[in-house]
């Protein structure tokens, strides 16, 4: 696990050059040998070391490690309104840590809040915790992101891979006057939100596949999971979190359960490295408006994109079910909820939940 004395180490090695150990000791105020143990961590996290003999140490890949002043900077380009570095998020009266729920005389909802930004070393999830605050203060336009988790989510509870400096794991809370049914088909607007972002930065080519991934050639680069707390009725807070592989060692990709790719595979060979601050600040700066217009017209705006933007639109697929049980189909789209629907000659059936594959012919 990574600490923050190792981040302070990993920021002193982001030059690519050589660092004794001496030299590291003596800035963090540590032994040599202490020194080594928290570089053998920072290996574990996804970085390649290199050790040399008389040298001292250096990162073979150097990660542009996030900066919540240069991602303000790029946010204010994009004409987005930012929070001040040291604004705090008012609390919430009679706020319970034990119900996350919207308690009564909350601060007005603001259509278009001012994004307070976040950078944190390491937390278990970024979403997680944005839950936790919510019990106690307003976290509507709140963006929260880590170098690194300890226990990132993905849907379903599965655990979402990341490496320190290589991956993009971020979380931005909102909150709506509507409640849980209203916002069904959010996940999948956020999905739209993203590929716009991508797109803008110069990564074409990445799609969505029913319910939350983003994908490129069928690998997939990116997830996207929206937790809700409110009443059925409204109003509700959302935390919606995004993960996305912008530089993933080939040991790594090896090492996860299913096929992956990253952004710097989506940009191809020769092109320019990604500036995570910048790709970071136009995430941001296009789940603020989409999530506007959601809050206005719910996912009805976001449909046909959504459907074009869709790798398995009109194809053939298996759909496996949460209860183990399969279903066969071709898919006709996504209705107003967002629920996938599949044809079935001219049967049409929705689902809410569950996960999708190509069915070879």
């Amino acid at each position: 696990m990574l600490t923050p004395l190792g981040f302070s180490l990993l920021r002193q090695l982001s030059d690519g050059a050589f660092h004794s150990g001496e030299d590291l000791a003596a800035t963090v105020g540590l032994t040599r040998a202490r020194v080594s143990q928290l570089l053998k961590q920072a290996e574990t996290a996804g970085l390649a070391l290199e050790r040399v003999r008389g040298r001292g140490y250096r990162l073979l890949a150097t990660p542009d490690f996030l900066d919540p002043e240069e991602v303000r900077k790029a946010l204010r380009k994009l004409g987005v309104q930012v929070a001040a570095a040291d604004a705090k998020a008012p609390l919430l009266p009679a706020a319970n840590d034990d119900d996350l729920a919207l308690p009564l005389g909350a601060p007005p909802i603001e259509p278009h809040p001012a994004i307070s930004v976040e950078v944190t070393d390491q937390v278990d999830s970024t979403s997680s915790e944005l839950l936790r605050r919510a019990a106690r203060r307003d976290i509507h336009g709140a963006l929260l992101a880590a170098e690194w988790q300890t226990a990132g989510r993905g849907r379903r509870g599965r655990v979402w891979t990341a490496v320190a400096g290589g991956s993009l794991t971020f979380s931005l809370g909102w909150r709506f006057e509507q409640g849980a049914g209203f916002v069904a088909g959010l996940s999948l607007a956020v999905g739209v939100a993203v590929i716009h972002a991508l797109e803008a930065e110069g990564l074409p080519g990445v799609e969505l596949k029913w319910p939350n991934d983003l994908i490129h050639r069928h690998l997939k680069v990116g997830g996207i999971l929206v937790e809700l707390n409110g009443d059925a009725l409204g109003p509700s807070t959302v935390v919606v979190g995004v993960g996305l592989n912008v530089r993933l060692p080939t040991a790594m990709k090896r090492d996860i359960p299913q096929p992956v790719s990253d952004l710097t595979a989506v940009a191809g060979r020769g092109a320019p490295p990604i500036d995570r601050n910048r790709l970071l600040a136009r995430l941001a700066a296009e789940l603020a408006a989409s999530l506007s217009t959601y809050a206005q017209h719910g996912f009805a705006p976001f449909a046909a994109e959504w459907q074009r933007r869709h790798a398995y639109q009109g194809k053939p697929v298996k759909l496996l079910l949460p209860d183990g049980a399969s279903v066969k189909g071709t898919v006709a789209g996504v209705d107003s909820t967002g629920a996938l629907v599949l044809a079935d000659g001219p049967r049409r059936a929705r689902f809410l939940a569950g996960e999708i594959s190509l069915r070879r012919a």
